[in-house]
């Protein structure tokens, strides 16, 4: 018996199927990692906050708040540590948790590292959360915190949404 098709365009076939199929698990497995790696960074449960983006013309607020009507005490408590902390941080040009989660290359955040002493970042707290507020003196900061944004937006997947 003949085959249809040769082994080695078997061999072709079986090897472009492969990469397709890791292709789509990358891409579907970078917002599972930004879920799952979020505890290494964020010391309150991911899955019962969600983080809130919203772009301004100069800038834009970042909130993390609790989901529900019922904020969880302890959640609240956590996320207010953590986003003064990172408001300090980034003050002082250091996005490292960012980086570390989302990789080194996320879009903006180079210039926002090199510019972090012409943005003015002001933390709140908020009854279920907290924010932090990024305001920048030229278009390519604000540039810079919007394609920063738009980059967590799309890696959070369901734990953040647009305001």
């Amino acid at each position: 018996m003949t085959p249809l098709i040769s082994r080695r365009a078997a061999a072709a076939i079986a090897a472009a199927m492969l990469m397709a199929a890791s292709t789509m698990a990358a891409t579907q497995t970078t917002q599972q990692h930004v879920h799952q790696r979020g505890h290494e960074v964020m010391p309150f449960d991911v899955s019962r906050t969600v983080h809130v983006f919203r772009m301004t013309e100069d800038g834009g607020t970042q909130k993390v708040v609790t989901r529900g009507d019922s904020p969880n005490p302890e959640q609240v408590k956590r996320i207010q540590q953590h986003l003064m902390m990172e408001a300090q941080a980034f003050q002082k040009g250091d996005f490292a948790d960012p980086a570390h989660l989302h990789g080194a290359n996320m879009p903006g955040l180079r210039e926002l590292q090199k510019g972090a002493a012409r943005i003015r970042i002001t933390y709140r707290a908020l009854p279920n959360g907290a924010e932090i507020r990024f305001q920048a003196p030229d278009l390519k900061l604000v540039t810079a915190i919007h394609r920063w944004f738009g980059a967590q937006l799309s890696e959070h997947g369901a734990d953040a949404k647009a305001e």
